[in-house]
């Protein structure tokens, strides 16, 4: 008999151990690929960007002090980073792509003005298409979007 709980208890271990050890492995490779994108913005001073928040493959930070902002997708489809210096605008605002009649949300966007220009610079944050898991991760990135709006709006 203790043999056999011996045996059941390693199995249990090893069953819990696996999956903690691939979501520890995950979680420092994100981390390094989130530093060494922070690196080339700011090669100087990455650890300068004083608020970095991730959701749904998309990780937001900025440099509140320097006005620098930095979205990262890390779709499996597409995997991007974008770098804005809030210097250099004047506003932002979020724009939601509604699908046809109905309120469901295919596509939101970060348009940022120029301030020198009056131009407009659009970067993707959410896309319908890209989404596995669809509305409930519209909803989501949704509120996350406008959490990060509210932020951004701060810093310019």
């Amino acid at each position: 008999m203790d043999t056999t709980v011996t045996i059941m208890g390693i199995v249990i271990a090893i069953i819990v151990a696996i999956p903690i050890y691939f979501s520890a492995r995950s979680s420092a490779a994100n981390k390094s690929r989130i530093l060494n994108i922070k690196k080339k913005f700011n090669p100087n001073n990455p650890q300068e960007f004083d608020l970095t928040e991730t959701q749904s493959n998309k990780t937001l930070t900025i440099d509140q002090k320097n006005r620098k902002f930095i979205l990262m997708n890390f779709n499996p489809n597409q995997q991007e980073s974008t770098y804005v210096d809030l210097k250099s605008v004047s506003s932002c605002k979020l724009v939601l792509t509604t699908e046809g009649a109905s309120d469901t949300i295919i596509k939101i966007d970060y348009e940022f003005q120029d301030r020198e220009t009056s131009k407009k610079i659009t970067i993707p944050f959410y896309d319908f298409d890209d989404d596995r898991i669809k509305q409930i991760s519209a909803y989501q990135d949704h509120m996350f979007a406008k959490k990060w709006l509210k932020i951004i709006q701060d810093s310019i």
